[in-house]
């Protein structure tokens, strides 16, 4: 039902050079760190490579797919904001949103357990905006499935925020993809990808990505709409980012109908 395909959504060159010469900057910062389970060394690795390729951000065995569907396009389009916001994590424990102080808490800065499942850099930061949005279940690395699921689940409201306060996108709309509205949500996601914007799909992961059609489909999974939208008959493709991978979904019309969801779009 899926095919990775080649990347053809690479983040532009000037904005990739500005974006290092930060990461520089960063690595010559005497600052200590403010995080017990952090490594500079690798933090700084990573932030390389993700502005090379976004698509190494990686929720890894985490469930954090909506904020990484959020921060992969943040890396894409706006590399060098990505850059001051992990030296901020990394020195002060916060950074600045839009209009909100983003900050991660003593307890998860002092984490000293070192098995993430997940990169570091991409912990910093998806845990950050995960706890941020945390009122009962704190997260904890090591937790139980059940815990580390619940603490982890993203609604559509927090997908909105994080595109307003990360992105600094002040249009963000959400567009029920349920009953008889899938290809209207789908081509306003299109639209807003065409017009410089950005699209969060919420779907069942079970159904589209995974080959297993359950009886019972429910939406379990963030990701991010890139493009490449056709409609074929009964044949459905689109192109999205998830975990740490381009994949170009292909289904039939009632399996898109059946596990897509919703759509969060935002623009300028």
């Amino acid at each position: 039902m899926i095919t990775t395909a080649v990347d053809s959504y690479s983040p532009d060159a000037t904005l990739v050079q500005a974006a290092m010469s930060a990461i520089d900057a960063f690595e010559q910062s005497s600052a200590a760190g403010v995080w017990a389970c952090l490594d500079k060394a690798t933090i700084i690795s990573e932030l390389r490579s993700r502005i090379a390729d976004p698509f190494q951000i990686n929720q890894g065995g985490q469930p954090f797919c909506g904020p990484a569907s959020v921060l992969f396009e943040l890396v894409r389009k706006q590399p060098s904001r990505y850059v001051q916001i992990c030296q901020n994590l990394f020195e002060s424990g916060g950074f600045q949103g839009t209009k909100l102080w983003i900050r991660a808490d003593e307890e998860l800065r002092g984490n000293v357990d070192r098995t993430l499942r997940m990169s570091q850099a991409d912990w910093m930061v998806l845990a950050t905006l995960r706890e941020s949005e945390n009122l009962l279940f704190p997260v904890e690395p090591n937790a139980p499935d059940l815990i580390r699921n619940l603490a982890g689940m993203t609604k559509s409201w927090e997908i909105k925020g994080w595109i307003q306060e990360l992105l600094g996108y002040s249009k963000t709309t959400h567009h029920q993809a349920y009953l008889f509205n899938d290809l209207d949500a789908m081509n306003q996601s299109i639209a807003a990808i065409q017009a410089g914007g950005v699209a969060m799909l919420l779907i069942t992961a079970e159904g589209l990505l995974k080959d297993n059609l359950s009886p019972i489909p429910f939406p379990s999974h963030w990701v991010t709409l890139l493009g490449n939208f056709g409609v074929n008959g009964d044949r459905v493709n689109f192109d999205i980012y998830t975990w740490a991978q381009k994949v170009t979904v292909q289904t039939d019309v009632n399996s898109f109908k059946k596990y897509f969801w919703v759509s969060v779009t935002g623009m300028a």
